[in-house]
């Protein structure tokens, strides 16, 4: 099998494309919680407009997964971004809805895009579970620093900081990979082997990472507004905010130690249900504290259990094709969230979200239960 290193500006442009990239795990609740309070939006149309964003990313996912091994991925990361950058510098402006949904549209396809190549890359590493956590933890430091600083920001220059900020985070990204972005470690088979089909196995966890996303993203939305509606100042609820991103800063890190000594099955069957019990613990706590304990750790619970999904899922497949589509199997999901969740809080209040925490967290659960513990258990299975 023919290998190549990354350079460690090959490992800074990964970690900033997946930063870039999963921008709405990270700003979710600052994002719907800013389209409904300087916007006026109601719960509703706020949701929907992000999720435009990730169907976006979803349908260029879609099609760019298949044709990954046919793309330039430096120059896909940086177009897909740089369209992402000006949707969003665009967005800065006063606009009417429609124009906003056009252009939330836009940004997700373009971003979707150059996530797609860039998750791709990572799984066709030699160590893809290792170099998922390197830029999990990317990810935290990002989530520490946004997190800290965006709410402030928003809440003394207006709204539309917020999509001038996302732009700026676009931009960077896009110079970045533009100068950087590596060539996958290794060849997606052995030379000479043709590309199997994905197993079926994969699959399934494909649809188990989407139902945890749709939880994440049903529940992380609402997490700003609901602190608000209970009467938590903007000062507690951006230190628990801030208090989560420090804790983001430590799953992806203790996936990557843990990884040899964790089955990925059990991670991968006790993810969804801590999820599940967070998520209600969040929408239903009476006090501050209660919830601000549950939404410090929320996050974190869908990086640990991610990074052993990614790690798993592409060393069950080795051409790169099912995780290249990472962006679609957690944004499908994600996608859902905001609008299910705004329909669920403007019609039955927020605790109707932990009751459809619940119930997604089951099929979430069901899907796992299909994966093996080890890769190549499953193979040798799959070659019977």
């Amino acid at each position: 099998m023919n290998t190549r290193s990354t350079s460690t500006l090959g490992h800074v442009a990964l970690i900033v494309a997946h930063c870039a990239g999963m921008v709405d795990l990270v700003a979710l609740p600052v994002w719907v919680g800013t389209l409904i309070q300087h916007y006026k939006l109601d719960p509703q149309q706020a949701g929907g407009l992000v999720t435009l964003f990730l169907i976006g990313a979803v349908v260029s996912s879609v099609f760019l997964a298949s044709r990954f091994q046919r793309v330039k991925g430096r120059w896909v990361a940086a177009g897909g971004y740089a369209l992402a950058a000006a949707c969003f510098g665009t967005l800065s402006q006063p606009l009417d809805y429609a124009t906003m949904a056009m252009l939330h549209t836009a940004g997700g396809l373009a971003a979707g895009a150059a996530l797609s190549v860039t998750h791709g890359t990572i799984a066709r590493s030699l160590n893809p579970h290792l170099k998922f956590a390197l830029v999990g933890v990317g990810l935290g430091v990002f989530a520490v620093v946004f997190l800290g600083a965006s709410p402030k920001i928003i809440a003394e220059a207006g709204g539309y900081m917020l999509f001038a900020l996302f732009g700026a985070v676009m931009l960077l990204a896009s110079l970045v990979c533009a100068v950087g972005f590596p060539e996958p470690e290794r060849e997606p088979t052995a030379v000479g082997a043709p590309v199997a089909r994905i197993p079926r196995a994969v699959w399934f966890g494909i649809v188990g990472i989407s139902a945890m996303a749709l939880v994440q993203s049903m529940t992380f939305s609402f997490l700003e507004r609901v602190g608000a509606d209970r009467g938590h100042s903007l000062n507690l609820i951006t230190g628990v905010l801030v208090v989560m991103g420090l804790v983001n800063l430590l799953p992806a890190a203790l996936a990557a130690m843990l990884e040899k000594r964790w089955n990925a099955r059990s991670v991968l069957l006790a993810g969804p249900v801590i999820q599940v019990l967070l998520a209600a613990v969040i929408m239903n706590a009476p006090s501050f504290y209660p919830y601000a304990a549950a939404a410090s750790v929320f996050a974190a619970v869908m990086i640990f259990t991610h990074t052993f999904a990614f790690g798993l899922l592409a060393r069950l497949e080795p051409s790169g094709r099912a995780m290249a589509a990472t962006p679609a199997m957690l944004m499908v999901g994600a996608a859902i969230g905001p609008v299910l969740g705004g329909t669920l809080v403007k019609t039955a209040g927020y605790g109707s979200l932990g009751l459809a925490a619940l119930l997604i967290g089951g099929v979430a659960v069901a899907c796992m239960s299909r994966l093996p513990g080890q890769a190549p258990a499953l193979l040798a299975r799959e070659a019977a």
